[in-house]
């Protein structure tokens, strides 16, 4: 039995926002402009992405409301918001602790049916989570008509406000400037967005639809500690120490709730783990790197994709790069929405033809987790 994804939508709040406009958006710390903006942003190649924030910095959509809308663009006269039986939803970004941001978004979406409703939290990953859960939910119920989300409102942990306590109490970015990059390198990466996909039993007869082939995830956190994170903080063996085990007048003075990443680990782990793992697959599905048409990379910035050319061709699992497709400089890095704005783009450029393979690749840095999709074009 073979699953579908049969349409794509998307909602990215307001106009694009430029490099030079972000600052004005998200505000400066301690009135003065970022030293870590530019060289961030030179390597990053991204030239615009969407927050959810006016010109004036307010919030103008919550995550719940971005999702819910980028769901309604699915439906049409013959598929409606009680037609849907499976809502899968994920993000890295929530915005509670509880209830869970799927049954939110169903909230918001409303309808006459109680549905199943499923949420996964975590990184960049969690928006795969969901359409695994979405398409192995079909394969069990081929009459099932499921929705999978991916959506993030990341502007809201890169207000300068969140950032001013640490330097009115640190000064960090003139007394530590190495730390205070490390603090600041991701408030230039992630932005805004919401994407959702429609996988059934069938594919559509009037369009191309994705038959999902497989998907396949795994995670090195048995070898590998912590390099992103977000309410805690890293001790000296490198262990993660959760909000809760700090009182709650350090939860400000320690930035638990900001979000870091260590910049060493990314750059010495992400791309050589991705390509190990893109090698057992090889093995396990019994395909080579030449089988694939279109190759979609989940990248957080430009500065990997020589790399992953060349631990690639180093290691025999080459894909020129004339078989790439992302979207990166223009919707931004919207962490678990990256890889289906990859999809939805594609799949709505006309640039697809039948028989063709896609190989999606997800990578999450919080503690090296991967996924590898494919996909073929029916």
């Amino acid at each position: 039995m073979h699953v579908y994804i049969t349409k794509s939508a998307k909602f990215l709040p307001n106009e694009p926002v430029g490099n030079d406009e972000m600052e004005s958006r998200l505000g400066m710390v301690d009135g003065r402009p970022s030293r870590a903006r530019r060289i961030v942003l030179k390597r990053n190649g991204i030239r615009q992405r969407y927050y959810a924030l006016d010109k004036n910095g307010n919030v103008t959509h919550t995550n719940v409301e971005m999702a819910a809308r980028a769901i309604r663009n699915l439906l049409d006269d013959q598929f409606g918001v009680d037609d849907i039986d499976l809502l899968a939803c994920g993000t890295a970004s929530p915005e509670q602790v509880m209830p869970s941001h799927g049954v939110m978004v169903h909230g918001e979406l409303g309808g006459e049916r109680n549905i199943e409703v499923v949420s996964f939290a975590g990184s960049c990953c969690s928006g795969v989570d969901a359409l695994k859960y979405a398409a192995m939910a079909v394969e069990i119920d081929p009459s099932m008509k499921a929705v999978a989300s991916a959506s993030e409102r990341l502007s809201a942990w890169m207000r300068a406000s969140y950032f001013q306590k640490e330097s009115e109490q640190l000064a960090l970015l003139e007394q530590q400037p190495m730390l205070a990059f490390r603090k600041e390198f991701l408030r230039w990466m992630l932005s805004d967005g919401a994407y959702a996909l429609l996988l059934q039993g069938a594919p559509r007869p009037d369009a191309l639809s994705l038959r999902v082939d497989w998907i396949d995830i795994t995670s090195f956190a048995n070898t590998k500690e912590t390099c992103m994170y977000c309410g805690g903080e890293k001790d000296e063996e490198g262990r993660l120490r959760g909000w809760s085990m700090f009182p709650g007048e350090e939860w400000l003075t320690q930035s638990l709730f900001m979000l870091k990443q260590d910049t060493r680990m990314l750059e010495e782990y992400i791309v050589p783990l991705g390509v190990t793992y893109l090698l057992q697959l090889t093995e396990k599905y019994n395909f080579t790197p030449g089988d694939v048409d279109w190759f979609l990379p989940h990248l957080s910035s430009l500065f990997f994709k020589d790399k992953i050319l060349e631990e690639s061709a180093r290691r025999g699992c080459f894909i020129p790069e004339e078989k790439w497709f992302y979207n990166l400089p223009t919707v931004g890095n919207i962490a678990s929405a990256s890889a289906f704005a990859m999809l939805e783009e594609l799949m709505n450029t006309n640039r697809l033809q039948r028989g063709q393979r896609l190989l999606m690749m997800i990578p999450e840095s919080a503690r090296f987790s991967y996924c590898y999709c494919m996909l073929t074009v029916c």
